[in-house]
């Protein structure tokens, strides 16, 4: 199957609808069926993008496997989403290129991409240039990631962040609570980084039902990321209502 041109399918997406779903396969939690059933069953309810990946997924070839295997299931992309440079496998669509700008680890920051660019060219991968930053701490992304966590209630330094990222050509910013977070990223950030970042704007992290969707959503994100609410046992129905509202012009 020809890869899809992720960038633009994802403005397309949005042109249809108020905001997207992404959800989220962590190679490490899901077998191979299960991830292969999940993939078709979301593309059902109306997601846009699957991602795989995750903050400490380090199985190249499992990683590998999965992607293979579900890009045969779905017509909709596949984007990694890499915590290292084990998570540049072939087969998908896009890559989120990112950049985790609050890291005090300038590993995470550019040597990682500089060890990874290589193998995406190699691969064919489409490149998403994205800001990552971790809000809040406790979390895998914030321990693996030697983030220094953007606090929740200073909406203002994660914009900082964002038009920075904007001043250096990146066209998505990604604003991630974590993975099981507690809670997840406020509305009240997401408005502000909007003030400032007129790019593509995801929020994952901590999002369990419909009101938290629609409040982020309502704020500015362009796309809601979902991945361990479904690895907990959250029903499908539940993530297809949360889809009808974010979707919803």
């Amino acid at each position: 199957m020809a890869k899809i041109k992720v960038e633009k399918f994802l403005q397309s997406e949005l042109n249809k609808k108020k905001a997207l779903l992404f959800v989220l396969i962590d190679s490490e939690v899901s077998n191979l069926e299960s991830s292969k059933k999940l993939a078709r069953e979301v593309e059902k309810i109306g997601a846009s993008a699957i991602l795989v990946g995750g903050s400490s997924a380090n199985d190249q070839i499992e990683m590998s496997q999965v992607v293979k295997s579900i890009k045969k299931e779905i017509n909709i992309p596949i984007i990694l989403f890499p915590g290292n440079v084990t998570g540049v496998v072939p087969d998908a669509d896009g890559i989120l290129f990112s950049s985790l700008m609050n890291s005090e680890n300038p590993y995470f920051i550019t040597q990682a991409q500089a060890l990874g660019a290589p193998s995406v060219l190699k691969f064919g991968l489409e490149p998403l240039p994205t800001a990552y930053l971790v809000i809040g701490d406790g979390t895998s992304a914030w321990f693996v990631g030697s983030a220094r966590g953007i606090p929740f209630e200073k909406p203002k330094i994660a914009a900082a962040y964002a038009l920075a990222a904007k001043f250096l050509g990146m066209r998505f910013v990604y604003l991630e609570a974590g993975s099981g977070a507690k809670s997840s990223v406020t509305p009240e950030m997401v408005k502000t980084v909007k003030q400032v970042f007129d790019g593509f704007l995801i929020v994952g992290g901590g999002i369990k039902d419909e009101k938290t969707a629609k409040s982020l959503v309502d704020a500015g994100a362009n796309a809601l990321v979902i991945g361990t609410f479904l690895e907990k046992g959250g029903s499908l129905k539940k993530l297809e209502e949360i889809t009808k509202i974010i979707n919803k012009k």
